[in-house]
């Protein structure tokens, strides 16, 4: 303890304001890889919600890049036109749905519980993220020839499904293939129906009856009346899944500069702008002043020092909305 009493107390600097810290460099390891993330989920999302809005044949790149928040040359740089976009999108909406399924899916269990299981985690899907439903089921009917084959894949793999009821059963291995493309059919017009009417109804509610509709060809009329009247499952709960674009409700546009300086505050709290441009790696501090200010405008950053003086150098912290940001952004940089 006397040592620690006898040691040289640090010096202040000319500004009275202690001692002048090195800045850490770097940013917790973001690199450009996963701005690129974010910008591609947030077109995607744009998509999604315009699709749903204007339909899909009636989405511009220009609607796109204004929900979106990033420039055209950022768009041309993750795709190649609007179509290659559109695609993408539905193959992400396509891998959710997937995991909705596979989330309660059990493979051992008898076929009409297997298709049960599938139908919840599909319909789970529509009434958690009816956006992403409505692009694979009723977006993609105008998307073009490619998007077409992209839903055709889709719906294969659900007739495949529905048809392993003839596989169990005498009575249906005498029922003809095409059967069960009539049901997939049949239960793809009920919900795009329903997708289309948007009247808030939880899809999740018509287990029952399209489950007695795909099983009245294959187990009767006794299975069927029983799948109408067994309760509705219970709603999967996806709330603590992450959302895909941390920067969504902030509003502003995102750029790998301006994502760079927000981690260089949060590793180097109380950094000057000279500071902050070392640990980003900008040289140009008129540009480093401008960051900073747009980020201090949308509340993520604010001056903690005595650079609020006129004259005095700036310390830079992030503000509570600002941390919650970093962390969002560097968990996903390390994911």
């Amino acid at each position: 303890m006397a040592a620690r009493a006898n040691a040289p107390s640090p010096k202040a600097n000319r500004n009275g304001v202690g001692p002048r810290r090195t800045p850490r460099r770097g940013t917790n390891g973001l690199g450009p890889e996963r701005v690129i993330e974010i910008q591609r989920a947030r077109i995607l999302a744009a998509m999604l919600e315009v699709s749903a809005e204007r339909g899909a044949a009636n989405v511009t790149v220009a609607h796109i890049v204004e929900r979106a928040g990033v420039s055209r040359r950022t768009f041309y740089e993750l795709y190649r036109d609007r179509e290659e976009c559109f695609l993408g999108a539905f193959d992400d909406a396509f891998a959710r749905a997937s995991r909705y399924v596979l989330d309660v899916y059990d493979p051992s269990a008898k076929w009409a519980e297997r298709i049960r299981l599938a139908l919840t985690g599909l319909l789970s899907l529509l009434d958690l993220e009816r956006d992403a439903g409505q692009l694979l089921i009723v977006g993609s009917l105008g998307a073009g020839r490619i998007a077409l084959e992209h839903r055709q894949s889709g719906i294969a793999q659900m007739i495949a499904l529905v048809d392993q009821g003839r596989e169990e059963l005498k009575a249906g291995a005498e029922l003809p293939p095409l059967t069960a493309e009539g049901i997939v059919g049949g239960v793809l017009s009920v919900l795009h129906a329903r997708l289309i009417d948007a009247d808030g109804e939880s899809l999740l509610s018509l287990t029952g009856a399209l489950m007695s509709m795909i099983v009245l060809p294959y187990l009767g009329p006794a299975a069927a009346r029983h799948q109408l009247v067994r309760p509705a499952p219970t709603p999967l709960d996806r709330g603590k899944a992450a959302p895909a674009d941390p920067l969504r409700d902030v509003g502003m546009r995102l750029t790998y500069r301006t994502v760079r300086v927000l981690m260089a505050v949060a590793a180097n709290p109380g950094a000057s702008n000279r500071d902050v441009g070392l640990a980003a790696d900008i040289q140009d501090q008129g540009q480093i002043s401008k960051l900073l200010t747009r980020l201090s405008k949308l509340a993520l950053v604010e001056n903690s020092g005595a650079g609020l003086t006129r004259g005095a150098p700036n310390a830079w912290v992030l503000t509570g909305k600002g941390a919650e940001i970093e962390q969002a952004i560097g968990e996903g940089s390390t994911s």
